[in-house]
């Protein structure tokens, strides 16, 4: 089969061409820029484009498949000519689905754990040499890809985002998958470009439950009321299964989760990652795994990546970055790191980077994010908020945001960074929130310092 990417180089984008050139689908792109990792695993498979650009004559009507990637326009060149054409043109999730029609799709949902979530389910068949086809949001130790799609697995697991599809597709990706199985791990305001409302972003997950498959089956955390309120209000025909935070305890920085067998020793930590961990049990269950194979696997799980990932330890010190940015996910990312080392003083900094946080009205959505930190800081660049086209931020607002009045905020690269390097780091936990890298903060060099 030939298929073409519009905007070979995203990262979801790249791992499904990666994916389909593994299955021996016949692969060509375009990009206007690809930046590593993406450049170099396409030309490692030979699909980076040889010169960066839309050029239409690239479309023929020997493509039995146009993918088109969001960060292609509504005006591209290639578009207009496959449209031109009249090709089957796919969103990146439609294309998904359409390799997956004769599977069992499981689909995770939720404004926060996605990624960790689906991590854990795959680390556990990958432990256990169960083979199931999938797509995740990180790149997981163990495993070549993002996406892996095969003829002859039953199985096909997905992260099921709910950002929009295509460029002329504006609905949310989750929408498309029609789950047989699916969970849904919190909800909380998000992508408010899209979905300008609470409502209207709560919307999209009651329209999720709707486009499951009848007789699906969903497991849902009973813990978030949103969560709760959506699945249990569905009238879907449906199963529906709730979960919550297993018991479990920390002692000198470990966390022993409480198991039939007695209390086990595992690498991730935070009452959010147990309440993750708990939910990928019971989609393990169905598909398969009995609790003790789950258990001795996910013993073994350290975590996903950008996900409280470990940069650097001492013997009184540790230091972790994250991709936290919405509200919901700062406040538990910082509660869970207190929680693990509660004598320890925590630096917790935050990085203000997207859309939705740059927002002067979404912003008061972050009141007490930073609570659990005993040093609070917000760092923004004011020229992100220029490229971005979006009102002005005042640090006063900021602060006022975060309802605290001993939060330090910086908006210069170069000072933030000498804060950081004069800090006492001993008997303390650094943990660097963000989507970005404060301005070009290098994490290598963090880790050099800190040792």
């Amino acid at each position: 089969m030939r298929v073409h990417f519009i905007a070979i180089g995203g990262a979801a984008m790249h791992n499904l061409a990666l994916a389909l050139h593994n299955k021996g689908y016949h692969v060509t792109g375009s990009d206007d820029e690809i930046f590593d990792p993406s450049k170099s695993r396409l030309a490692a498979k030979g699909l980076l484009p040889s010169e960066y650009g839309w050029f239409p004559a690239k479309i023929s009507a020997a493509i039995e498949a146009v993918i088109l990637g969001m960060h292609a326009k509504e005006d591209n060149p290639e578009l207009l000519k496959a449209k031109e054409l009249g090709l089957k043109i796919y969103s990146y999730p439609e294309f998904l689905y359409e390799q997956s029609k004769n599977k069992t799709r499981v689909v995770i949902g939720g404004s926060h754990g996605k990624t960790t979530i689906t991590s854990m389910i795959l680390h556990v068949m990958h432990y256990h040499d169960r083979d199931v086809d999938y797509m995740v949001g990180a790149q997981l130790e163990g495993f070549d890809t993002m996406v892996k799609l095969t003829e002859t697995n039953d199985f096909i697991v997905l992260e099921g985002d709910e950002y929009l599809s295509s460029p002329i597709d504006r609905r949310p990706k989750f929408h498309l998958y029609k789950p047989n199985i699916a969970l849904l791990s919190g909800i909380a305001w998000d992508h408010i470009n899209v979905f300008p409302t609470y409502e209207n972003y709560v919307q999209q997950f009651e329209i999720f439950l709707n486009e499951m498959t009848n007789g699906g089956t969903m497991i849902y955390n009973q813990e978030d009321p949103e969560v709760k309120r959506v699945v249990e209000d569905s009238t879907a025909t449906i199963k529906k299964v709730p979960y919550q935070t297993p018991e479990y305890t920390v002692e000198d920085g470990t966390t022993l989760l409480e198991t039939p067998e007695g209390p086990m020793p595992i690498e991730v930590f935070g009452k959010h990652n147990l309440n993750n961990l708990e939910g990928a049990r019971w989609i393990c269950q169905l598909m398969g795994i009995d609790a003790e194979d789950f258990y001795e696997a996910i013993a073994t799980f350290s975590g996903a990546s950008k996900r409280l990932e470990k940069i650097a330890e001492t013997e009184t010190a540790i230091a972790y970055k994250d991709f936290a940015h919405s509200p919901s996910k700062v406040k538990a990312t910082t509660e869970a790191l207190k929680n693990q080392y509660p004598d320890r003083k925590l630096i917790a900094c935050l990085e203000l980077h997207t859309y939705s946080s740059l927002t002067p009205e979404f912003l008061t959505e972050y009141q007490g994010a930073l609570d659990a930190a005993d040093t609070a800081v917000v760092f923004y660049a004011p020229h992100a908020v220029m490229i971005k086209g979006l009102e002005a931020i005042k640090m006063e607002q900021i602060t006022e945001a975060f309802q605290r009045e001993d939060l330090t905020v910086f908006t210069n690269p170069a000072d933030f960074k000498t804060f950081l390097y004069t800090q006492d780091f001993k008997n303390t936990s650094l943990l660097l929130m963000s989507s970005g890298n404060y301005g070009g903060l290098d994490f290598e060099e963090v880790k050099e310092y800190f040792n």
